[in-house]
Protein backbone atom coordinates (compact mmCIF):
# COMPACT_ATOMS: atom_id res chain seq x y z
CA UNK A 1 0.00 0.00 0.00
CA UNK A 2 1.36 3.52 -0.32
CA UNK A 3 0.88 5.29 3.05
CA UNK A 4 0.89 8.95 4.45
CA UNK A 5 2.59 9.07 7.97
CA UNK A 6 1.36 12.72 9.56
CA UNK A 7 2.70 12.74 12.73
CA UNK A 8 6.56 11.28 12.74
CA UNK A 9 7.04 11.09 15.93
CA UNK A 10 6.78 7.55 18.56
CA UNK A 11 3.78 6.63 17.02
CA UNK A 12 3.76 7.60 13.67
CA UNK A 13 7.35 6.67 13.58
CA UNK A 14 6.93 2.97 15.28
CA UNK A 15 4.01 2.25 12.39
CA UNK A 16 6.37 3.96 9.93
CA UNK A 17 9.15 1.10 10.37
CA UNK A 18 6.74 -1.90 10.81
CA UNK A 19 4.88 -1.00 7.39
CA UNK A 20 8.09 -0.23 5.10
CA UNK A 21 9.60 -3.47 6.54
CA UNK A 22 6.62 -4.94 5.41
CA UNK A 23 7.11 -3.73 2.02
CA UNK A 24 4.84 -0.81 2.17
CA UNK A 25 5.62 2.51 0.32
CA UNK A 26 5.40 4.93 3.00
CA UNK A 27 5.24 8.70 2.49
CA UNK A 28 6.41 10.73 5.82
CA UNK A 29 3.82 14.61 5.65
CA UNK A 30 6.11 16.72 7.50
CA UNK A 31 6.02 21.17 7.29
CA UNK A 32 9.25 20.98 6.75
CA UNK A 33 11.08 18.49 4.69
CA UNK A 34 14.48 20.18 5.21
CA UNK A 35 13.90 19.76 9.77
CA UNK A 36 11.68 17.32 11.03
CA UNK A 37 11.37 14.90 13.87
CA UNK A 38 12.42 11.01 12.77
CA UNK A 39 14.79 11.92 10.03
CA UNK A 40 16.05 8.76 10.80
CA UNK A 41 12.90 6.93 9.74
CA UNK A 42 14.40 7.74 6.07
CA UNK A 43 16.58 4.67 6.69
CA UNK A 44 13.73 2.45 6.50
CA UNK A 45 13.08 0.92 3.25
CA UNK A 46 10.75 2.82 0.85
CA UNK A 47 10.14 5.78 3.13
CA UNK A 48 10.86 9.02 1.71
CA UNK A 49 9.82 12.62 3.22
CA UNK A 50 7.17 15.03 1.31
CA UNK A 51 5.01 18.03 2.25
CA UNK A 52 1.47 17.06 3.89
CA UNK A 53 -0.31 17.70 0.78
CA UNK A 54 2.41 15.85 -1.57
CA UNK A 55 2.59 13.07 0.95
CA UNK A 56 -1.74 12.64 0.82
CA UNK A 57 -1.56 13.27 -2.91
CA UNK A 58 0.35 9.49 -3.42
CA UNK A 59 -1.06 7.57 -1.10
CA UNK A 60 -4.30 5.41 -0.52
CA UNK A 61 -3.69 5.34 2.91
CA UNK A 62 -3.86 8.23 5.70
CA UNK A 63 -2.21 7.73 9.42
CA UNK A 64 -2.77 10.74 11.45
CA UNK A 65 -0.60 10.51 14.56
CA UNK A 66 -0.32 13.68 15.80
CA UNK A 67 -0.87 15.59 19.29
CA UNK A 68 -4.80 15.93 19.51
CA UNK A 69 -4.97 19.57 20.26
CA UNK A 70 -4.13 19.76 16.28
CA UNK A 71 -6.19 17.29 14.83
CA UNK A 72 -8.76 19.71 13.44
CA UNK A 73 -5.87 21.59 11.95
CA UNK A 74 -4.11 18.56 10.71
CA UNK A 75 -7.16 17.65 8.74
CA UNK A 76 -7.71 20.24 7.09
CA UNK A 77 -3.75 20.74 5.67
CA UNK A 78 -4.04 16.99 4.27
CA UNK A 79 -5.76 18.71 0.87
CA UNK A 80 -8.12 16.40 -1.39
CA UNK A 81 -8.58 13.40 0.96
CA UNK A 82 -11.68 12.36 -1.52
CA UNK A 83 -11.25 8.30 -2.05
CA UNK A 84 -8.88 7.91 0.47
CA UNK A 85 -8.70 5.97 3.68
CA UNK A 86 -7.80 7.66 7.18
CA UNK A 87 -7.17 6.20 9.92
CA UNK A 88 -6.71 8.42 13.29
CA UNK A 89 -4.46 7.19 16.05
CA UNK A 90 -4.82 10.13 18.17
CA UNK A 91 -6.41 10.74 21.39
CA UNK A 92 -7.83 13.18 23.63
CA UNK A 93 -5.93 12.83 27.38
CA UNK A 94 -7.45 14.60 30.07
CA UNK A 95 -9.17 16.93 28.31
CA UNK A 96 -6.59 18.10 25.49
CA UNK A 97 -7.87 17.68 22.68
CA UNK A 98 -9.90 19.46 19.38
CA UNK A 99 -12.11 22.74 20.35
CA UNK A 100 -15.72 21.61 20.42
CA UNK A 101 -14.92 17.91 20.14
CA UNK A 102 -14.86 14.86 22.48
CA UNK A 103 -12.96 12.64 20.11
CA UNK A 104 -10.22 13.47 17.73
CA UNK A 105 -11.78 10.91 14.98
CA UNK A 106 -14.93 13.43 15.14
CA UNK A 107 -12.77 16.28 14.42
CA UNK A 108 -11.16 14.69 11.52
CA UNK A 109 -14.64 13.86 9.73
CA UNK A 110 -15.75 17.39 9.87
CA UNK A 111 -12.69 18.92 8.59
CA UNK A 112 -12.05 16.24 5.43
CA UNK A 113 -13.61 14.79 2.39
CA UNK A 114 -13.39 11.37 3.17
CA UNK A 115 -16.26 9.30 5.15
CA UNK A 116 -13.77 6.36 5.05
CA UNK A 117 -11.70 7.64 8.78
CA UNK A 118 -11.33 4.72 11.09
CA UNK A 119 -9.54 5.08 14.56
CA UNK A 120 -6.75 2.27 15.12
CA UNK A 121 -3.80 2.05 16.78
CA UNK A 122 -4.67 4.05 20.18
CA UNK A 123 -5.04 1.67 22.57
CA UNK A 124 -1.20 0.99 23.16
CA UNK A 125 1.84 2.33 23.66
CA UNK A 126 4.70 2.87 20.86
CA UNK A 127 6.49 0.28 22.37
CA UNK A 128 3.89 -2.54 21.57
CA UNK A 129 3.66 -1.15 18.04
CA UNK A 130 7.56 -1.70 17.58
CA UNK A 131 6.66 -5.38 19.61
CA UNK A 132 3.73 -6.51 19.90
CA UNK A 133 4.50 -10.13 21.06
CA UNK A 134 5.00 -11.67 24.65
CA UNK A 135 6.50 -14.60 24.85
CA UNK A 136 5.02 -16.56 22.05
CA UNK A 137 1.73 -14.26 21.82
CA UNK A 138 1.25 -11.59 20.00
CA UNK A 139 -1.10 -8.37 21.43
CA UNK A 140 -4.08 -7.62 19.61
CA UNK A 141 -5.83 -3.48 18.66
CA UNK A 142 -8.83 -2.77 17.70
CA UNK A 143 -10.80 -0.60 15.41
CA UNK A 144 -13.55 1.35 14.98
CA UNK A 145 -15.72 3.43 12.60
CA UNK A 146 -18.35 3.32 9.81
CA UNK A 147 -16.25 2.35 6.67
CA UNK A 148 -16.19 -0.98 6.24
CA UNK A 149 -13.40 -0.76 3.66
CA UNK A 150 -11.23 1.47 6.13
CA UNK A 151 -11.45 -1.50 8.80
CA UNK A 152 -10.32 -3.77 6.02
CA UNK A 153 -7.29 -2.10 5.43
CA UNK A 154 -6.76 -1.57 9.33
CA UNK A 155 -7.18 -5.08 9.99
CA UNK A 156 -4.43 -5.86 7.31
CA UNK A 157 -1.68 -3.22 8.52
CA UNK A 158 -2.00 -4.57 12.26
CA UNK A 159 -1.27 -7.94 11.27
CA UNK A 160 1.33 -6.55 8.82
CA UNK A 161 2.40 -4.84 12.36
CA UNK A 162 2.58 -7.90 14.28
CA UNK A 163 -0.51 -7.80 16.41
CA UNK A 164 -2.69 -10.90 16.29
CA UNK A 165 -6.41 -9.27 15.80
CA UNK A 166 -7.45 -6.19 14.87
CA UNK A 167 -11.44 -6.52 16.48
CA UNK A 168 -14.12 -4.31 15.20
CA UNK A 169 -15.81 -2.59 18.23
CA UNK A 170 -18.67 -1.07 16.50
CA UNK A 171 -19.14 2.09 13.89
CA UNK A 172 -18.45 6.48 14.61
CA UNK A 173 -20.44 6.19 17.90
CA UNK A 174 -17.78 4.07 19.49
CA UNK A 175 -14.86 6.45 19.24
CA UNK A 176 -15.63 7.99 22.00
CA UNK A 177 -15.13 4.31 23.67
CA UNK A 178 -12.10 3.27 21.95
CA UNK A 179 -10.27 6.46 23.48
CA UNK A 180 -11.70 5.79 27.03
CA UNK A 181 -9.54 2.33 26.68
CA UNK A 182 -6.83 4.00 25.62
CA UNK A 183 -6.72 6.07 29.21
CA UNK A 184 -7.53 2.65 30.46
CA UNK A 185 -4.17 1.43 29.42
CA UNK A 186 -2.51 4.89 29.77
CA UNK A 187 -3.91 4.68 33.73
CA UNK A 188 -2.26 1.02 34.20
CA UNK A 189 0.79 1.80 32.95
CA UNK A 190 1.84 5.40 33.68
CA UNK A 191 -0.37 6.14 37.15
CA UNK A 192 -1.02 2.93 38.38
CA UNK A 193 2.72 2.38 37.61
CA UNK A 194 2.56 -1.05 36.24
CA UNK A 195 5.34 0.81 33.02
CA UNK A 196 4.75 0.80 29.54
CA UNK A 197 5.71 -3.34 28.64
CA UNK A 198 1.87 -4.37 28.96
CA UNK A 199 -0.73 -4.89 26.30
CA UNK A 200 -4.23 -6.20 25.55
CA UNK A 201 -5.16 -9.66 24.51
CA UNK A 202 -9.06 -10.77 23.95
CA UNK A 203 -9.25 -14.59 25.16
CA UNK A 204 -12.16 -16.49 24.11
CA UNK A 205 -13.27 -19.95 24.61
Amino acid sequence: MNIAIIGTGNVGGALATKWAQKGHHIFLGVNDTANFKGRELLNNPNTSVHSVKEAVQQADVILIATPATVAAEVAESLGDTSDKIIIDAMNVVMGKGPAGFTNTTDAILSHTQSKDVVKCFNTTGFNNMLNPVYGNTAIDVFVAGDSVKGKEVALQLAKDAGFAECYNVGGNDRFQLMEQFAFFWINLAMMQGLGREIGFKLLKR
